[in-house]
């Protein structure tokens, strides 16, 4: 990890190498991306078989690219007992949390005769992808389709790659019967996007995919945008510990690896006002390295988007984490709930030496589909609202039309919208 004196020169190069991580700056997929969908659209099933011969090596058909109760049956037998009680545990604490984000259809009236509301409708069909392949996420899938179901969508199918011989991974298939998923395709990629966009004879358009994937996943739902809502264009994951002289150095080390362990692109960064904790957390993580199974991926990590940040102050060290806006920042100062209420941008905050970060993947509640790049200025965790959309309510009788007549008419001939002028007119003629 580099070591840098925090100054206005520092910083900027900070944020410009970190921008470089964005699905933004690989436009270079982009046209195989694009044939990717084109295929899809135009050939639909028979595009998808091919793909996933392609790219996964399995062969798969209209008979065999949904996965059946069967499998799903085998799946509970595949999967140590005690990690489907873990799921179970983990579903119950993330819907509890999902249930106080709720809303309600709600009108307002007035004695005059207006009728003003929201009407809330849930969306009705939800497409979730899943990485496959190497690695398996069922927490992905708690994530992802919890709040859907909270939120009340009728329908969610689930996309994800088959291994070469065409099955899915049974800590997959586990969390998505528990989490109520209505139908699995083995099909991954930027075809699998493709097929819930626009549909296929197998799997049906849906209005809105999320989930996270690979630079191609990230590609081709940018692309499919308008077609269908999606959640976001999802970066490599990122972690910002801001500390001070009180934190733990073994902590906050293997907190940052425990990030920098996703891929080669993920960003790990300590913000300190301690230069004495700067160099006993870079100790600490050279013994880590020593004993961690990925220790190839964290090392050109740490060596590409890993830093310990020195600052002069903590409104310093609070200002470049503001400017950074991490996906994921820990908060280890003397008082962190005091720190907290001067953050502006964050995706998830966590508070105090045992709030770990895997503690929001995995357990605690929160969602850890989380806004990255810098998107958390303007972006939040996905969350019920995600799923949801509110349609206006407005309900006037004559009496309350009638004082504000010649009002709506003088705005539209200001606009030269005679015909709306009129609409408003022909009711008092």
């Amino acid at each position: 990890m580099r070591k840098l004196k925090l100054n206005k020169e520092s910083k900027k190069d900070l944020l410009d190498t970190l921008l470089k991580r964005s699905p933004n700056h690989y436009r270079s997929y982009e046209g195989q991306v694009a044939e990717i969908l084109n295929e899809v659209r135009e050939k639909k099933d028979m595009a998808l078989f091919e793909f996933t011969k392609r790219f996964d090596g399995a062969s798969i058909s209209a008979a065999t690219i949904q996965v059946t109760q069967e499998e799903i049956e085998e799946a509970y037998t595949l999967v140590e007992p005690s990690l489907i009680e873990v799921i179970k545990k983990a579903l119950v604490n993330i819907k509890a949390y999902h249930e106080k984000q709720k809303q309600y259809s709600w009108f307002d009236s007035t004695t005059q005769g207006t009728i003003l509301g929201q009407k809330v409708t849930a969306l009705s069909k939800v497409g979730v992808y899943v990485p496959g392949g190497k690695a398996a996420y069922p927490s992905s899938v708690l994530m992802n389709v919890i709040p859907a179901k909270v939120a009340g969508v009728e329908q969610i199918f689930m996309t994800t790659p088959p291994n070469r011989d065409g099955r899915v991974n049974p800590a997959t298939l586990v969390a998505a019967k528990e989490a109520g998923v209505d139908c699995i395709y083995k099909v991954g990629g930027a075809q699998a996007i493709a097929a819930l966009a626009f549909g296929t004879e197998s799997i049906p358009k849906v209005d809105k995919i999320v989930g996270p994937g690979n630079i191609y996943v990230a590609l081709a739902k940018k692309a499919v945008y308008g077609y269908v809502s999606i959640d976001s264009i999802a970066g490599p994951s990122e972690i910002l510990v801001l500390a001070d002289e009180t934190a733990n150095p073994r902590y906050i080390a293997a907190d940052l690896l425990s990030q920098a362990e996703h891929d080669e692109l993920a960003s790990a960064i300590l913000v300190t006002t301690s230069e004495k904790l700067a160099d006993e957390v870079s100790k600490e993580i050279d013994g880590f390295l020593e004993i961690l199974s990925r220790r190839e991926i964290l090392e050109k990590s740490l060596e590409n988007y890993g830093y310990l940040l020195i600052a002069d102050t903590i409104e310093d060290a609070i200002d470049i984490t503001n400017e950074i806006a991490s996906e994921h920042l820990e908060i280890v100062t003397k008082d962190p709930f005091l720190t907290m209420t001067k953050i502006k941008n964050a995706g998830a905050i966590f508070l105090g030496e045992y709030s770990s970060e895997p503690l929001g993947d995995y357990f605690a509640g929160p969602n850890h589909v989380l806004p990255t790049n810098g998107t958390a200025k303007f972006f939040s965790p996905l969350s019920v609202d995600d799923f949801i959309k509110k349609s206006s309510i407005i309900s006037y009788s004559k009496e309350a039309l009638a004082p504000i007549e010649k009002d709506i008419i003088q705005f539209a001939k200001a606009e030269h919208l005679t015909a709306h002028a009129n609409s408003i007119k022909v009711r008092f003629e």
